[in-house]
């Protein structure tokens, strides 16, 4: 698998509403692509990132914008799979 950097996080009044339904922060979503462990490509081109920031696992969605740059779509806790696949992520 090929590893997503990122180093850029685009945001307007949009995707900062969204994630406030989700009860997550823009901070807590740069912390957690900084210490994302693992990435998924999903439909429409975007990518699924997880990771942690302090004791929060989040899974964000993101849409590249370019080199580098993405758009946040969504960001929310992460499920029970999502969980369990960061943890053995971390085991290895």
């Amino acid at each position: 698998m090929t590893r997503i950097k990122i180093r850029v996080l685009v945001w307007n009044e949009w995707n900062i509403g969204h994630i406030k339904k989700h009860k997550v922060t823009q901070k807590e979503i740069e912390i957690a692509v900084l210490n994302m462990v693992y990435h998924s490509k999903t439909d429409k081109n975007r990518y699924k990132a997880v990771g942690r920031s302090k004791t929060r696992i989040l899974t964000t969605i993101l849409n590249r914008n370019g080199i580098a740059t993405y758009f946040v779509v969504t960001a929310r806790d992460s499920d029970k799979k999502e969980r369990q696949k960061l943890y053995d992520k971390e085991r290895l």
